[in-house]
């Protein structure tokens, strides 16, 4: 039956008595002492009944609970995980509880009277560093996901109580075989081998679970925390640097990341840049004179470096993240689930990061040398965000705008020359800076970055201006409209 119904997720609702009465005999069964063959499949025929929400309403008591626990391994009494021939027993129990609390309120209520996330991290802690039961370790963490996704109180139990940080990512660290250079550097092998399809549904696995863990973790954390939430960030830095099986995996493994970094305090996430080792530092000296020019393959090499490095700092993670920002651009769709994440990352660095910033603003908005084309024309990253600028979706427009203008150090005038004023009234109607101005937040300064073609062309820029309305009715510039406006009011509050 489990190979006949291995894809079957829809029931018929005449059968339904049948499937209540084959999961009690299977519990039944599961009690006694059978071979392990047998247990595996009376498991795997469970695991598909319990897709059925119907079904599972008079089978999930705590008995039947307890039996799946104890066949997992989750019970205290079991202190090693030495037999091998079990662990497909405790694999197919995992997936049977996974489904089970899932589709089931009171199995739920049940996994926090059985105190299930704390059995899950003890099977966690004796599995972490055995890279052989990899399935073990991928469902202990699906089911940490669904409960802490599901409860609350089971997100800040994992925090404080179980210490699901530091666990969760010692996860990740076996997972990615990390080793340590420095306090925050990982040893990155980029012709290393891609991680194996095992190891990377388990650092997935390992970073949803970390995600409902840490998920408010930007707004309150305590200042001794900050050192775990910075292995962290490095952990995950090393995640983007690395890639999976497949380029599916490697984006779903990547984006995972993406969103667990957004619930990384934004003062810890320093660590995604890193001063360059003696060995970069040698590499980003080597000019494309100083090689023959018969070296092709060596010159782009040292331009692709050259490329992620800023002021002395390894800049690849902040170059991985912005390319997958591209990349979701390009999708077209789904914007708000797949885009929003990494850009208000990249916002909230740059904000709070000037290197990072700085690098960024050499990618995304060079120099200006094309000034004949609208800001909105054309196949830059710099020409796709100024299109998100007018986006229907308001969330979408918001961060893409917001982005630019940080990268812009929230100065009216800098955000104008690369954007246009069209593309940025609607920020600019918001934060009441539609006659000029600059944000609120301090940047340092910098030099004069504008090129010749721009300087030229600047003048020329007189030909369009922002207009509004008179009391009158007649058109204006718009900042002697608004000035107009102001001494009106002025004058009422005087008659007052």
């Amino acid at each position: 039956m489990s190979v006949q119904h291995r894809a079957t997720f829809k029931f018929e609702s005449t059968d339904e008595d049948k499937r209540k009465k084959l999961c009690e005999g299977i519990f039944k069964v599961l009690l006694k002492d059978i071979p392990t063959t047998c247990q595996v499949s009376c498991l795997e025929v469970l695991r598909i009944l319990s897709r059925d929400k119907k079904v599972l309403v008079p089978v999930t008591t705590k008995e039947n609970m307890q039996i799946l626990l104890r066949l997992a391994k989750l019970n205290e009494s079991d202190d090693s995980l030495e037999k091998v021939s079990e662990f497909p027993v405790i694999v197919e129990s995992l997936k049977c509880l996974c489904n089970i609390v899932f589709n089931s309120q009171m199995a739920q209520q049940l996994s926090l009277e059985l105190n299930l996330a704390a059995k899950l991290c003890n099977l966690l802690r004796k599995c972490k560093d055995r890279k052989f039961i990899n399935d073990i370790k991928c469902f202990d963490l699906r089911l940490l996901f669904v409960l802490s996704l599901l409860h609350t109180d089971i997100r800040s139990q994992l925090r404080y109580e179980l210490q699901g940080l530091p666990l969760l990512t010692q996860i990740l660290e076996s997972a990615f075989s990390i080793k340590w250079t420095d306090e925050y550097e990982s040893a990155i092998d980029h012709n290393g081998p891609p991680l194996s399809p095992q190891e990377t549904d388990c650092a997935i696995e390992a970073l949803k679970a970390l995600f409902n863990v840490t998920v408010d973790s930007w707004k309150v954390h305590k200042e001794s925390e900050s050192h775990q939430f910075r292995v962290m960030a490095a952990v995950l830095r090393h995640c983007l640097l690395i890639v999976g099986p497949t380029e599916d995996k490697t984006e779903e493994l990547h984006s995972n990341a993406v969103n667990l970094l957004s619930n990384v305090p934004v003062s810890c996430l320093d660590v995604l840049i890193c001063p360059l080792t003696h060995e970069e530092t040698a590499q980003e000296a080597t000019t494309l004179d100083e090689l023959p020019s018969d070296k092709t393959a060596e010159k782009e090499t040292v331009l692709k470096s050259n490329t992620m490095v800023y002021n002395g700092m390894n800049m690849e993670a902040i170059h991985v993240l912005l390319n997958f920002m591209e990349k979701r651009i390009d999708k077209g769709s789904s914007y708000r689930e797949g885009l929003t994440p990494v850009l208000s990352l990249l916002t909230e660095c740059s904000r709070a990061h000037r290197n990072i910033r700085k690098f960024l603003k050499d990618q995304v908005l060079p120099p200006l040398r094309d000034v004949t084309n609208r800001p909105e024309v054309g196949s830059t990253v710099r020409n796709k965000l100024v299109r998100l600028m007018t986006h229907v979706d308001l969330g979408v427009k918001q961060i893409a705008a917001e982005f630019l203008f940080v990268l812009c150090k929230e100065r009216v005038d800098s955000l104008l020359k690369y954007t246009g004023y069209g593309n940025a009234a609607g920020l600019l109607a918001a934060r009441g800076l539609l006659a000029g101005g600059r944000g609120d937040n301090w940047y340092s300064e910098d030099e004069d970055t504008d090129t010749e073609e721009y300087k030229n062309a600047k003048p020329k820029e007189e030909l369009l201006k922002p207009m509004g309305l008179k009391p009158d009715g007649t058109i204006t510039p718009l900042e002697e409209a608004l000035n107009q406006y102001s001494v009106i009011e002025e004058t009422s509050s005087d008659t007052d």
